[in-house]
């Protein structure tokens, strides 16, 4: 017997989230309507139904068309705001069927199929990257291979930076972990990271002050000439440097830093390189860009978020390392209820991530990349990277608007005017229409409107409208 009107409640759920779909296909409704917290929590009835339960096929179409009409529409085309993917149904079912299998396959008794998944679709992101793919325990090639790649995946990019910094303060100063932090540790980082790697360096008690800014140029690219008068500067002022990071690609506008010369770097010093590629992971698997990444096998960990460029549901980001011994030692434990003698015909992924519990994250991934193939990835990557180009190219052909650089990926700066406050009140103005959802970004030491290119169905004619009603609301604000 099919348990608590399962059958009946999917059916109602399905037919929601088709009429969802094709709203936002429609294009006809707000791609972003933001209610008061207060008015959605009474109209959801949450109250009643948390003292009472009893929510009947009734009142669950009701209460599911009412989420959905306070949702924020990632599938409307002119959904531009982050680097969120618009899911591929496919990879969204993955999400479905985690749910109902539940299974915390952070063992391998827990969830052998997720595990195996998992562990396929980390080898062949290793193999993109240029490493060598794990062998599959228990086989007879496991004996012969010594070095080889590993990794495992986390519930996000910030989780996946944590990670690899964990791992990068094991294999560098492996006694931190017992004995506390020297105090004496840094880490250098792009002047454009993101903000996870700053509090990755808090969380592991380096303290935020050892999260040091690389020299950049005018872009914001990390300037590799100028890496060893830093570390020298920082050597002769008695501090220890754990890892150099580079980006593939910075999150404010979307560039990537010359890789292989900070690689080359780092192996001659001999310091940790990780590369955080949670955006820019496109370009490890499109020919057509794989010279953005030039040097990415130099590196000794990389992180990449599927839930960004490779439609997958939120969250699948993977910590990949070039050494499988870095990802398996990266933490230090005892939990005598999973971790004991046992039969093996699996592996357990535990001892790799902060997490105990852990999703089935690899089945998202692989059930989008198995409905559109590697080559429908790549077209799709290429697609919205062209759109920024084509876009950055109407722009600079205005007289009103500017682009702060060309776009190396799906992320497009522009602004109108010179007024750092007006972008602010414009995107303010954009979201109460809720025509329009796009973000905004400090780059270049201004404010600039940032577009993520990410839906597959934007075209170059929605752009035109976006900034056709950008012109007319900075006109509204100059007559007020």
């Amino acid at each position: 017997m099919v348990k608590e009107n399962f059958r009946s409640n999917s059916m109602i759920a399905l037919q929601a989230l088709t009429d969802y779909l094709e709203d936002c296909e429609n294009n006809q409704i707000p791609v972003i309507h933001q209610r008061h917290i207060s008015e959605i929590i009474s109209d959801l009835d949450l109250d009643q139904f948390v003292k009472d339960g009893g929510m009947s096929e009734v009142s669950l179409q009701k209460f599911l068309e009412t989420y959905l009409e306070n949702t924020t529409r990632l599938h409307h085309r002119h959904y531009m705001a982050h680097q969120v993917s618009v899911p591929h149904t496919l990879g969204a079912l993955g999400s479905f069927i985690n749910g109902v299998t539940n299974n915390a396959m952070a063992i391998y008794e827990m969830g052998p199929s997720a595990t195996a998944i998992e562990f396929f679709m980390i080898n062949w992101m290793l193999e993109k990257i240029g490493w060598t793919p794990s062998p599959i325990p228990g086989t007879e090639n496991t004996k012969h291979v010594q070095a080889y790649g590993g990794g495992v995946m986390t519930h996000g990019g910030s989780l996946a930076n944590l990670t690899a910094l964990t791992a990068a303060r094991s294999a560098m100063f492996p006694d931190v972990w017992r004995d506390g932090n020297p105090g004496d540790i840094v880490v250098l980082v792009p002047e454009q990271s993101h903000y996870s790697l700053k509090r990755t360096i808090g969380i592991i008690g380096l303290g935020e002050k050892n999260c040091i800014s690389m020299p950049a140029d005018e872009d914001g690219r990390v300037l590799p000439a100028q890496i060893p008068a830093l570390i020298d500067k920082l050597e002769n002022n008695g501090k220890r440097i754990m890892a150099i990071v580079g980006n593939a690609c910075g999150t404010a506008a979307g560039l990537y830093d010359p890789l292989e010369e900070i690689g080359a770097i780092c192996q001659e010093r001999k310091i940790w390189f990780h590369v955080d590629a949670a955006h820019g992971a496109g370009a490890i698997v499109c020919e057509e860009y794989r010279h953005l990444v030039r040097g990415i096998r130099s590196a000794d960990s990389v992180i990449w978020d599927a839930h960004k460029m490779f439609r997958t549901p939120v969250l699948c980001a993977a910590v990949l390392v070039k050494d499988h011994h870095h990802i398996e030692h990266a933490f230090s434990q005892e939990a005598s209820y999973l971790v004991h003698d046992k039969e093996q015909p699996g592996i357990d992924l535990m001892m790799r991530a902060v997490e105990c519990t852990k999703s089935g994250l690899g089945l998202k991934m692989f059930l989008s990349l198995a409905a559109m193939g590697e080559k429908g990835l790549c077209d799709y990557i290429s697609s919205r990277n062209r759109l920024a180009i084509d876009a950055a190219n109407y722009i600079n052909n205005l007289d009103d608007f500017e682009c702060p650089v060309m776009p190396e990926t799906c992320i497009l700066c522009f602004r109108i005017g010179s007024d750092n406050r007006r972008q602010l009140e414009i995107r303010k103005i954009l979201l109460q229409n809720g025509h329009y959802y796009i973000s905004t970004t400090l780059y270049k030491n201004a404010r600039w409107l940032r577009c993520v290119l990410i839906n597959p169905d934007t075209t170059l004619d929605d752009l035109k409208g976006l900034f056709a009603e950008v012109r007319k609301i900075n006109s509204e604000l100059d007559q007020n």
